[in-house]
């Protein structure tokens, strides 16, 4: 016997509307991936300091040259999904993006950090992505000291798909002159 469940999906507008309604507290830490409120992982000393370590390259090398760092904040995808990743390097805006949140075409590269949640990162988060059109992202992976690298989003899929590791460097695909060596990311 099969039993069959509807789930009800959310939309950003429902999303935004539970958290109005007090569903989520401000210090609730989740986000909407595929219509689902998901739950993310608390956010520990390494993930911070990795965290911190990009944020700081990023700035010294954009900071006043046309772009914004973010961090944690909300890039909508599409009706259905608005991730919160860790790093996200966007298109300058003159309002800071206040009037809405960032979508695919304003983001020039997102890093997602991990260590408890790779898995998920790389199996449902880097596809949305790809599936999203967002040209770059860079996946932290804490529990092997590796950076995954993916970009040239075609058909919901990166064509490019690489690592490194200490001793090697990033260069990005779609920004120019952007380096950065795994140790500088990984501490």
């Amino acid at each position: 016997m099969s039993v069959q469940i509807e789930r009800h999906h959310f939309n950003v507008d429902e999303y935004y509307r539970m958290g109005a309604a007090g569903i989520f507290s401000e210090d609730d830490r989740v986000e909407l991936i595929e219509g689902e409120v998901i739950r993310m992982s608390p956010i520990g000393s390494r993930h911070a300091a990795c965290v911190d370590r990009i944020v700081n390259a990023l700035l010294s090398r954009f900071a006043g040259h046309g772009a914004i760092v973010r961090v944690q904040n909300p890039i909508q995808l599409d009706e259905y999904s608005e991730p919160q990743p860790d790093v996200s390097l966007l298109h300058l805006r003159d309002d800071f993006y206040a009037n809405s949140h960032p979508t695919p075409a304003d983001v020039l590269l997102l890093v997602e950090v991990a260590d408890s949640s790779i898995e998920y990162d790389r199996v449902i988060k880097v596809p949305l992505y790809a599936r999203a059109g967002i040209m770059e992202v860079w996946l932290v992976d804490l529990t092997k000291d590796t950076i995954e690298f993916y970009a040239q989003p075609l058909n919901g899929a990166y064509q490019i798909s690489q690592h490194a590791t200490s001793g090697e460097s990033l260069t990005s695909s779609s920004i120019p002159a952007l380096t950065l060596s795994a140790e500088s990311i990984l501490g």
